[in-house]
C-alpha cells in the first residue's frame, strides 16, 4: 500500500471536502443540509481570504485518493482554531488522525500563536478521545439544536 501524504488544500478540494462532510454527517449525526452549507461559507472564505503565513488547510492523501482534512485558521492575534477535521471511514484507525492533528497544532506553534481551539459534538468520541489525549482541555459543554439534529455542542482549548 502506498504512503499517506498530507498536501496542502487548493481550491479544487473544495467540492470534494463538502460533499464529504456533508454525506458522512448526515449519515452518521442526521445532519440536515445546513452543514454542508456552513461547511462551503468556511472554505469559500478560506480560498478568499486566508494568511498563508498564518493560516493553512492539508488534505490526506494515498494513492491519488483523498482520504481526510484539517485546517488552522486565525481566531485572534494569539489564538488559532482547528477547523474541518474529517477522516473518511477507510482511514480511521491508522494514526492518521493523530499525525493530522500533530500537523495543524506544530503549524500554529511555528506561525506564532500561543494556543488553540476547537468546536465540536460530544457525538465525535473518537475525536474527543484523540483530544484529550493531546493534552487538550474540554472548556464548554452544552445541549444546542443545529443542523435539525440535538447535540451537545463543545469547546475545547490547548496552550502551544
Amino acid at each position: 500500500m502506498s504512503e499517506i501524504t498530507l498536501r496542502r488544500f487548493t481550491p479544487e478540494d473544495t467540492k470534494w471536502l463538502v460533499r464529504q462532510h456533508g454525506e458522512h454527517y448526515a449519515r452518521a449525526e442526521g445532519f440536515d443540509d445546513s452543514f454542508g452549507i456552513l461547511v462551503r461559507e468556511i472554505l469559500e472564505a478560506f480560498v478568499a481570504a486566508h494568511d498563508p503565513a498564518r493560516e493553512r488547510g492539508w488534505i490526506a492523501v494515498q494513492a491519488g485518493q483523498r482520504l481526510g482534512s484539517i485546517f488552522c485558521v486565525a481566531a485572534g492575534d494569539s489564538t488559532a482554531k482547528l477547523r474541518l477535521f474529517l477522516l473518511t471511514p477507510a482511514a480511521r484507525g491508522r494514526g492518521l488522525g493523530k499525525r493530522m492533528l500533530r500537523t495543524c497544532m506544530d503549524f500554529a506553534r511555528s506561525a506564532g500563536y500561543a494556543d488553540m481551539k476547537l468546536w465540536t459534538h460530544e457525538s465525535h468520541r473518537a475525536a474527543c478521545a484523540l483530544y484529550a489525549a493531546t493534552g487538550w482541555t474540554l472548556v464548554d459543554s452544552r445541549p444546542v439544536h443545529s443542523f435539525g439534529v440535538d447535540l451537545v455542542e463543545q469547546t475545547w482549548t490547548i496552550r502551544l
